[in-house]
This record gives C-alpha cells, sequence and structure tokens, in this order.
C-alpha cells in the first residue's frame, strides 16, 4: 500500500495563546450550548440564563450549573434549599436575554410564571423544568458550581431547544 504524499500532510493550526479569561471566552464562543434559565426564591424570586447546565448523574438524578458569585443572584441561589432549572425553546430568545441581562427586571410583566413545587419560580411555555434540591455548592474560580438532585419536573413542552453560539442565541437548524 503506498500512501499519497498529500495525505502525509497535518494542517496547520494557529500558535498556541497563553491561557486567559480571554481565550477561554474565545474558545467557548464556539461550543455551542443549550439555554436554561435557573431560579429560585428568597425574599424575592431571582433568576439568570445560564449555559454551563450539566447532567451529573441519573441515579440519583443530580444536575450542575455555574454562577457567578458577582451575579445578583448568586446571595439568593448562595441560600437556597432549591432552585428551578428551565430548558428555554427557540420561540424564547427575549426571555434569555431578559434573564441574561444586568438590572433587567426578570420577573416583571414579560415573564410569564408561577409559584412551582418547594415555592420555587417555574417559567410558562418552557420545552422542561425541574425542581431540584441543592446538594452542594463546589468553588470554582469567580464561580460555584452548583450540584442540584432534581425532585420534581416536567419534560413535555413543545418546541425545539434554543442555543447559544458565538455570543448570540440561535434556533437549531435542520
Amino acid at each position: 500500500m503506498t500512501v499519497s504524499p498529500e495525505l502525509r500532510t497535518v494542517p496547520a493550526i494557529g500558535a498556541p495563546r497563553q491561557a486567559s479569561p480571554d481565550l477561554l471566552r474565545s474558545v467557548f464562543r464556539r461550543h455551542a450550548a443549550g439555554v436554561a434559565v435557573v431560579t429560585a426564591h428568597g425574599e424575592r424570586p431571582v433568576g439568570f440564563t445560564a449555559t454551563s447546565l450539566n447532567s451529573v448523574a441519573a441515579e440519583p438524578p443530580l444536575i450542575s450549573f455555574g454562577v457567578g458569585t458577582t451575579s445578583s443572584s448568586w446571595p439568593v441561589v448562595s441560600e437556597a434549599g432549591f432552585i428551578g432549572v428551565h430548558i428555554l425553546g427557540e420561540h424564547q430568545q427575549d426571555l434569555a436575554a431578559t434573564f441574561a441581562r444586568s438590572g433587567a427586571d426578570r420577573f416583571g410583566e414579560g415573564t410569564r410564571w408561577r409559584v412551582g413545587p418547594e415555592g420555587v419560580p417555574v417559567l410558562d411555555d418552557v420545552l422542561a423544568w425541574l425542581v431540584c434540591r441543592v446538594v452542594a455548592r463546589v468553588p470554582a474560580g469567580d464561580h460555584r458550581i452548583v450540584i442540584a438532585e432534581a425532585v420534581a419536573g416536567d419534560p413535555d413542552g413543545a418546541g425545539r431547544p434554543l442555543l447559544y453560539h458565538h455570543g448570540r442565541f440561535n434556533a437549531l437548524r435542520d
């Protein structure tokens, strides 16, 4: 068997850059992620848009997400016994933007929600939601990784998922 010379060449890659917050952000802009909103209730309801949601284990049913310690939601999330996790549909770009925007009235007139299990704010018209009991908050730089166990939820919303890629909310393409 002979190998063509063009098959032996390795495609050129960019020069490596020193690790930095900008490098990490640049790399993860290329990573398409599902969009979720995490909610909690203290003296008032709070919530934020998260693209760091992960399934951790099926038994017990555990999820995780990251939250910045400078986030306006962190003081409530840091004390909450339960949180809500909402998987957004492509029709909810405005909702995702509202919960991502600093200083926004996230539970104002434009947001449809209700009080769900354990008193957690549950958003209407999402693809799926969970209410979870917080089991750990792990320090990770300027964030905390929250690990929580699902206690209730609904997977039966209609629609297609909303994605976040290259700094924008996007619809899934066929």
